[in-house]
């Protein structure tokens, strides 16, 4: 997407943290923003906020574990502002603990949002968008943790793992229609994602977050990045199409250190007695859809 000026850009979790950082960046452009996100009280602050730095921005109460409170907001954004080019599924909480002591709820909540959220915010816009025929954007947050695993975080890194992968899919797929995907792995930033389990919906039952445990989180998002310096960069990543976005450069390396382990792993697979004078040879290219 070279030219945002008048276009209009929807946002999930988009009243504080990443998602308020992208409203800024996009709205500075010259978008139109419309945020979306479950706390209301902060929507009303985030949005009067946008309005006094002159951009054109409205708000709407979205449940994104609710594939009709997704749909609504969409359409509820193209009857304020015509149409939709970027879309941010950036709503996320976070999730972990030791094993064996994760609630079902805390399984089924973290899921919802990370994950779940993302499906239904890239298929209620994708009729809007296609309709306009001018193209546009997904940017999907998912997490650094969507690249390497950090032990006691498996319900978070499982979301954050998927939303990257089926990202790469969608880019495949949406690209020759001229809509781009974007996928975000920022580390450490500074937000509230630490307090995720304040907006935590009943149906997944009540919290149970060691008190150690959360305050070791605290002090690591605090002491993370200003999230305005990832809205700028998701700005200009959405401009140059780039598919992975990130915002952690010094991180480079713990994923590298996962990519050696897996290519030694191939290296075993190829000097295996269990598969000698195997024949079998994958295609060079795999597709499933024609």
């Amino acid at each position: 997407m070279k030219d945002f000026s008048g276009k209009t850009a929807f946002i999930t979790g988009g009243a504080s943290g990443i998602g308020l950082s992208m409203a800024r960046a996009f709205g500075t452009a010259g978008m139109n923003v419309m945020l979306a996100d479950i706390n209301e009280e902060d929507l009303v602050a985030a949005v009067s906020e946008l309005k006094e730095r002159q951009i054109k921005a409205a708000g709407v109460r979205c449940d994104v574990t609710e594939r009709k409170s997704v749909e609504q907001a969409a359409q509820e954004t193209v009857g304020i502002f015509g149409k939709v080019h970027l879309v941010c599924n950036n709503a996320g909480v976070g999730g972990g603990g030791p094993i064996g002591t994760m609630k079902p709820g805390d399984w089924d909540w973290t899921i919802a949002v990370n994950l779940m959220g993302v499906v239904y915010g890239m298929e209620a816009f994708l009729p809007h968008i296609r309709e306009h025929g001018e193209g546009g954007h997904y940017v999907n947050t998912a997490s650094m943790a969507g690249m390497i695993s950090v032990p006691g975080m498996e319900p978070y890194t499982a979301s954050k793992y998927a939303v990257v992968g089926m990202s790469e899919g969608w880019a495949g797929q949406l690209a020759p229609e001229n809509i781009g995907v974007s996928v975000l792995c920022p580390g450490f930033v500074k937000t509230r994602i630490h307090e995720s389990s304040r907006a935590r919906q009943e149906k997944f039952g009540p919290a149970d977050e060691a008190e150690e445990r959360a305050s070791a989180a605290k002090e690591l998002v605090l002491g993370g990045i200003d999230p305005d310096c990832v809205g700028a960069r998701v700005l200009e990543a959405v401009e140059a199409d780039e598919l992975y976005i990130f915002t952690h450069p010094d991180m480079a390396p713990l994923f590298t250190d996962r990519a050696s382990k897996i290519e030694a792993a191939f290296t075993r697979a190829s000097e295996s007695p269990a598969l000698d004078g195997l024949t079998y040879r994958t295609p060079g290219s795999i597709k499933v859809l024609d």
